[in-house]
């Protein structure tokens, strides 16, 4: 088990790691993605978008790396995003809202362009 002092040491380290100024651009037009979209009537906010950052640097930080990939950003986008984001009404179920949720990210991902 880890200590409060472990802790404090790996979120230390994780705020270390670097993200380019094109990929913070790229979780920003993610997030704008979420807001602009007629199937959605709550996008992502400013705070959502700096859990993603933040997901992206400890990710970057457990694979051994002192920066973050726009792969990283992708990857966690939609486990950070999906429960943030609410669907238009009209949905039945709880379990149905989280689905189109994660099916819009999705899309989202598939069309926002990935830094290079």
């Amino acid at each position: 088990m880890l200590s409060a002092d472990d802790v404090v040491g790996l979120q230390d380290a994780a705020s270390r790691v670097t993200l380019d100024d094109g990929l913070a651009d790229y979780v920003m037009a993610i997030v704008s993605a979420t807001r602009s979209r007629p199937d959605v009537d709550l996008g992502v906010s400013t705070r959502g978008a700096v859990f993603l950052y933040r997901a992206a640097q400890a990710m970057a930080l457990i694979e051994g790396r002192s920066y973050a990939l726009p792969d990283d950003v992708k990857r966690l986008a939609v486990p950070v995003f999906a429960h943030r984001i609410v669907v238009n009404p009209g949905v039945e179920s709880f379990d149905r809202r989280n689905d189109d949720a994660t099916d819009i990210l999705n899309e989202i991902l598939d069309q926002v362009p990935v830094p290079l």
